[in-house]
């Protein structure tokens, strides 16, 4: 069994066929016979496992196993403490209720371990922004920018910095770099 976790730099599609205008898993994972556990949509960065085996692929990816999944939102905006409350209670998106998660804002001090991304998200003087985290154990379709903008502060940055116990930081993968990791550590819960 092969584990492999990968930075997956902003702008990457999570399949592994070449694309016309986006850089493709095949530019960074070079193990073959590995496929993604879940996937990051191409305007999200950070933590992406693959994997040669099915079963822990579902063990990481489906949302029954309850995994946590924690990711760094850049939203704009100054939410409050309510905001964050309403985030973690659980969000209509109208297609459905997302299940109850964890919220907390994120010190200056903790966003200066992020990398540069590349492009640079948009800055306007006027308007500022806030880092948020979300841990969430369900990962529908752009479920974090779509839980961000319900409740009025849509996301402009969104890192995926953990799943389960595997940490992004503690790995110290570069956007791009991969690692091979042990087959037991990501459906552990983080603590």
């Amino acid at each position: 069994m092969t584990l492999i976790a990968l930075n997956k730099p902003f702008g990457t599609i999570c399949q592994f066929s070449a694309h016309e205008t986006r850089a493709s898993l095949g530019d960074w994972v070079k193990t073959p016979g590995v496929y993604p556990a879940g996937r990051l949509d191409a305007d999200s960065e950070g933590l992406l496992l693959l994997t040669d085996d099915g079963a822990l692929q579902a063990r990481i990816a489906e949302p029954r196993h309850k995994l946590v999944k924690r990711y760094w939102a850049q939203v704009e905006g100054a939410p409050g403490e309510e905001t964050l409350a309403r985030l973690a209670k659980g969000v209509d998106l109208g297609d459905f209720v997302t299940r109850p998660c964890s919220t907390l804002f994120i010190a200056d001090e903790q966003i200066e371990a992020l990398w540069p991304r590349n492009p640079p998200i948009r800055y306007r003087a006027a308007i500022p922004t806030t880092w948020i985290e979300l841990a969430i154990t369900e990962g529908k379709n752009r479920q974090v920018r779509r839980m961000t903008a319900a409740v009025g502060f849509p996301t402009l940055r969104l890192v995926r910095v953990a799943i389960g116990a595997l940490d992004i930081f503690a790995l110290g993968l570069a956007p791009g770099e991969t690692v091979e990791v042990p087959d037991r550590s990501p459906w552990q819960r983080a603590r």
